[in-house]
């Protein structure tokens, strides 16, 4: 005869962990109606006469079929794009996320951490959490540079696995002193850690560590599609030595990358010129707002290399709401972190998002 449970005292949410239950889910801000300016994607669509290619492209896949040879096309396609040096290998990711959690299931080895810059990307974090490891978070000096001396000191102590180095970071934008970079990444590599150099707003900035990969065995890029353009197709990719990328691809799930993200990446890369075109608008409009927000009064903003800028108000939830009042969506960050106390993050838009934007915060300030 089967036991009778009290369904009163059992639950199958005792099945899942404390610390889960614990957290909050990744808030994702309704944007039905409004200039959407808060999550950093390209305001730019494709061409009409490029959907329409785009279109009957994907109308010829075969969905029917698990991914197959043109995940190996768009790997090739992407080393070579990103000139990946030979020796090195590329692995792709469902977005930059799914390779931040293998690398954190990867290292998940007794008294492992994983230690990066905060303010910076919460999937560091969260990342590290999900799997049980450690989170060392060092802060940034008030005008969001490294704190070098504090940064090699946790590495000394704590002996990560993993440190990650955002280039430039998010959600400050900028890009952290050369110099200090190479003295954390030489720290870190003493003593038989790994550096991942995170990438993903490079189509935006001046400077990119590919050029510097090579000098060390133990560094990894990791880059995504979705600031070239492609957010909603979600794909990211990680590079690095061969021995290094082929340990953590073993924990990457079969057919992680369906054959439609497979086919618009492919597509986008064969217009790449397309996508820098639109990148190099961005970067044009970013330095116009910056100068158009030296002009208002109360407003700080901090130099950017990315498709953000990192703004300080004297009241962000009232300049949050205003804006949002009036039709504008932007990111609260001010209860990020202490550093960001009073700051909203600006996504760059079309040209006339960005005047709406303006606008709007010059209103609601």
């Amino acid at each position: 005869m089967n036991a009778i449970v009290d369904n009163k005292t059992s639950s199958p949410l005792q099945r899942i962990r404390a610390d889960v239950q614990g957290m909050h889910a990744y808030a994702v801000q309704d944007s039905r109606g409004m200039v959407k300016l808060d999550a950093m994607e390209n305001p730019f669509g494709l061409p009409p006469e490029l959907q329409a290619e785009l279109g009957k492209r994907l109308g010829a896949v075969a969905i029917n079929r698990y991914p197959g040879e043109r995940v190996a096309e768009l790997q090739r396609a992407l080393a070579s794009y990103a000139g990946l040096p030979q020796g090195y290998g590329l692995m792709l990711g469902n977005g930059s996320d799914e390779l931040i959690s293998l690398l954190a299931m990867g290292c998940d080895l007794p008294g492992a951490s994983i230690l990066a810059p905060v303010p910076g990307f919460v999937m560091y974090a969260m990342s590290a959490q999900l799997q049980g490891l450690e989170f060392v978070g060092v802060p940034l000096t008030a005008d969001f540079e490294l704190d070098e001396a504090a940064m090699l000191a946790a590495i000394a102590q704590k002996r990560p696995a993993i440190v990650y180095l955002a280039y430039p970071n998010n959600p400050t934008a900028n890009l952290w002193d050369d110099a200090v970079i190479e003295r954390i990444v030489q720290a870190q590599g003493e003593q038989g850690g790994l550096v991942v150099m995170d990438e993903a707003y490079q189509p935006f900035a001046a400077r990119s560590y590919i050029d510097r990969i090579t000098r060390h065995g133990h560094v990894l890029l990791m880059r995504t599609l979705s600031k070239f353009g492609l957010a909603g197709a979600r794909l990211g990719y990680l590079m690095g030595p061969a021995a290094i990328i082929g340990e953590i691809d073993k924990l990457r799930p079969p057919y992680n990358i369906s054959v439609l993200n497979c086919e618009c990446a492919l597509f986008a890369l064969e217009h790449a010129e397309v996508f820098a075109g639109q990148a190099r608008q961005i970067r044009e409009q970013r330095e116009w707002i910056i100068e158009a927000l030296a002009s208002l009064p109360g407003v700080k903003s901090w130099p950017s290399q990315a498709n953000m800028i990192l703004i300080r108000v004297p009241d962000a939830s009232k300049a949050f709401e205003g804006m949002k009042s009036r039709g504008v969506l932007v990111k609260n960050i001010s209860k990020m972190h202490p550093l960001l106390a009073n700051c909203l993050r600006l996504t760059v838009g079309t040209p006339d998002e960005n005047k709406q934007m303006l606008a709007a915060l010059e209103q609601s300030l």
